[in-house]
């Protein structure tokens, strides 16, 4: 599965300038919390650069968990400002954050702060709704691990 989808429109348009691209991980991790919701553990970040690049060290590295880990979506972004709609994205699955410290290789502990308790078709869900402009209805419930409209769009 190559897991890669555009996120405003089937095919990039002319004029339309690459900015990066969203990508969902999921780690390889021995913790015991990781191992018992690794189908619903999931990274997700925004990033510009070559993702591959960015995880050849991440068993090094806290904020991949100190273990490796595995590409299982990206969305490719066009005219679209990357931290802006990152901070959306975190923002929206803040009620399902993962609350969990990691020792790094030097003994210092660390809370990530890009990993959350969301199966991956609700990130799906929550990717069509910011490319339809309707994600400000709605609110991710982590008791249904769905989106369900907010109660002040109603």
């Amino acid at each position: 599965m190559d897991g890669s989808r555009p996120l405003f429109s089937d095919m990039p348009e002319d004029g339309d300038v690459g900015t990066g691209r969203i990508y969902v991980l999921r780690s390889k991790s021995d913790h015991p919390t990781i191992k018992e919701h690794r189908n619903v553990i999931h990274k997700i970040g925004v990033t510009g650069g070559d993702i591959k690049k960015r995880l050849v060290n991440a068993k090094l590295d806290p904020t991949f968990l100190m273990a490796e880990v595995e590409i299982v979506a990206t969305y490719e972004l066009s005219n679209i400002h990357r931290a802006r709609l990152e901070n959306l994205i975190h923002t929206f699955f803040e009620p399902a954050r993962l609350n969990l410290t990691i020792t790094d290789r030097f003994g210092n502990s660390i809370v990530p702060r890009e990993w959350f308790l969301v199966p991956l078709y609700a990130i799906d869900d929550a990717i069509a709704k910011i490319r339809s402009h309707e994600i400000v209805k709605y609110r991710y419930n982590p008791a249904t691990a769905s989106l369900e409209l907010s109660p002040s769009a109603t």
